[in-house]
């Protein structure tokens, strides 16, 4: 039996370069069962219309292009996005706590209610990079402070891996929103990723939501690939 069609928990990276090639895909799906996310090379390749004509077709959009600058900046931008009728959009929590307070008060201004979540660490970022750049915690440390930064901040989420969401579940309370990529259901191919989490075991570590991509977008049928992880979960 499928579930959680008035708050779909799954939501699919539109990783395309070419904006016909995502609408295309899109038009096989069912914005009953699932959001999209829009990321920073389909954003530049097709702009705000793109975006806008997602939201049109009944999906709801989490645009990610994680803003970090300086906080007038970050607050201008999201309250563009927000304007745009997305349903969720991101900054860097690295960008500190002004910035973040500035992007909850554009976010207001917009007159929309999108989620405003937070990026902590990079999943590229291990900790042999974090101490090149002068953070000299550990990964998980410094995610669960990032973490705490945001919720402080007045933000709603961050971005996190699946491993991190207990934690951060049991630090930051239940109605924090976790959003978790890099999930494949337990029958898909492993890709370029090393820590494979299924959408039912992520779901029961505490993610709010699952950003899942090339099992969807590369399945012979999308919707019924979409279906099946439904089905699961």
């Amino acid at each position: 039996m499928i579930q959680n069609t008035h708050n779909p928990k799954i939501v699919i990276a539109l990783d395309y370069a070419n904006p016909q090639d995502a609408l295309n895909f899109v038009e096989q799906l069912d914005p009953t069962l699932c959001r999209l996310k829009v990321g920073k090379e389909l954003f530049t390749a097709a702009g705000p219309h793109l975006v806008e004509a997602l939201i049109a077709k009944g999906f709801g959009v989490f645009l990610d292009l994680k803003f970090h600058d300086i906080p007038t900046t970050v607050a201008k931008a999201c309250e563009a996005a927000s304007r745009l009728g997305v349903w969720m959009l991101n900054v860097h929590a690295s960008g500190g706590s002004a910035m973040m307070e500035a992007a909850r008060e554009g976010v207001e201004r917009s007159g929309q209610q999108p989620l405003l979540i937070a990026v902590t660490v990079l999943t590229s970022m291990n900790q042999q990079i974090l101490n090149e750049v002068g953070v000299a915690g550990t990964v998980a440390d410094q995610v669960l402070t990032l973490a705490t930064l945001t919720q402080k901040s007045g933000l709603d989420g961050v971005v996190c891996s699946a491993q991190e969401a207990p934690i951060l579940r049991q630090s930051l309370g239940q109605d924090f929103c976790l959003v978790t990529p890099g999930i494949r259901p337990a029958d898909a191919a492993l890709d370029d990723q090393s820590r494979v989490v299924t959408p039912r075991q992520a779901l029961a570590l505490g993610s709010s939501y699952l950003v899942i991509g090339r099992p969807i977008t590369q399945a012979k049928n999308p919707l019924e690939a979409l279906i099946k992880i439904h089905e699961g979960i």
